[in-house]
């Protein structure tokens, strides 16, 4: 396995073997490869605008861990670019071939890693149950299962455990599983419904949830967001996300809240704060309503 600490001074000219970052001195990286799929750990050193792009003959998985932006965009090519300012514990893949870029100016210090998958390992033959996948482009999206094994797959970069190659090649091949899972069930979630919202309608409104999460948003907001009227955009998204706006809208805060709580540092009464309750039993009651348990007992299941 390659393990290396670095802060690289420069980049390889174009197609780009890694995802270029400029300034390069911005980040420090730790790269590992595993054959089917090589990591690279990424953690931006101070909050001055930088840009980042990639395009090569390889899939690229983003796992955003920390990741909140003053000001920027991130685009991959065939989707609509984004201006979302927070997308910590968010992913984002970027297919064989598809142009990645993006620029921003960091609220936090970014950390983030980049897993290549390289299509013309031996793993995708017949052998492997993955042939040659064919995964759609996705950015900013969450999946637990992809999300679980790409942060194990992270933990093993640097370890020098001549042990440790095996398993970090096992989750390499559960990861890629787990992609084709996630696209399979997106792919049929997407099905147009007779009435409902069009695609780019469909991820303009989740966007513009997801950016005022820990507020009250209107009826007539999310409505004139796509410009449509009240009547047709409340029938419209619960044929399309299959509950009504304000369903929905509880139910992202409490995604959130669920990746928050991984977070020990941050407490019950801050996470519940930081989404808009003004109350720690709001949140409490909120919390258990949509996952059976309270934050502490998520938070202790979790951590157990």
């Amino acid at each position: 396995m390659s393990d290396i600490g670095i802060s690289l001074p420069g980049l390889p000219a174009s197609p780009p073997l890694i995802v270029e970052i400029s300034p390069p001195d911005i980040a420090r990286r730790r790269l590992a490869n595993w054959g089917a799929i090589q990591a690279d750990a990424v953690r931006v050193t101070r909050r001055e605008t930088f840009e980042y792009g990639f395009q090569a003959r390889r899939h690229l998985l983003i796992v955003y861990e920390r990741a909140e932006r003053h000001d920027g965009e991130t685009l991959i090519e065939g989707l609509p670019k984004s201006t979302l300012r927070e997308f910590s514990c968010k992913l984002s893949f970027v297919p064989a071939g598809h142009r990645f870029y993006g620029w921003q100016t960091p609220r936090v210090l970014t950390r983030v890693t980049y897993f290549y998958i390289d299509l013309q390992d031996r793993w995708f033959d017949a052998g492997s149950g993955i042939a040659r996948p064919m995964i759609g482009p996705r950015l900013f999206f969450f999946d637990q299962a992809v999300w679980d094994t790409a942060l194990k797959l992270k933990a093993q970069v640097g370890n020098s455990d001549p042990a440790s190659r095996p398993y970090a090649e096992a989750l390499s091949l559960v990861l890629m599983h787990e992609l084709i899972r996630s696209e399979r069930t997106a792919s049929a979630a997407a099905k147009p419904l007779r009435g409902g919202l069009p695609v780019w309608q469909q991820k303009r409104v989740a966007e513009f949830i997801d950016q005022h999460l820990a507020e009250d948003i209107s009826l007539a907001a999310l409505a004139e967001s796509v410009d449509l009227s009240v009547y047709h955009f409340a029938r419209a998204f619960r044929q399309s996300f299959g509950a009504p706006p304000h369903r929905y809208h509880m139910a992202r805060r409490m995604d959130r809240a669920r990746s928050l709580l991984q977070k020990p540092a941050l407490s019950v009464t801050r996470i519940g704060i930081q989404l808009g309750f003004r109350e720690t039993s709001s949140f409490t009651r909120a919390f258990r309503k949509f996952t059976g348990f309270t934050p502490t007992e998520y938070r202790h299941q979790r951590q157990g």
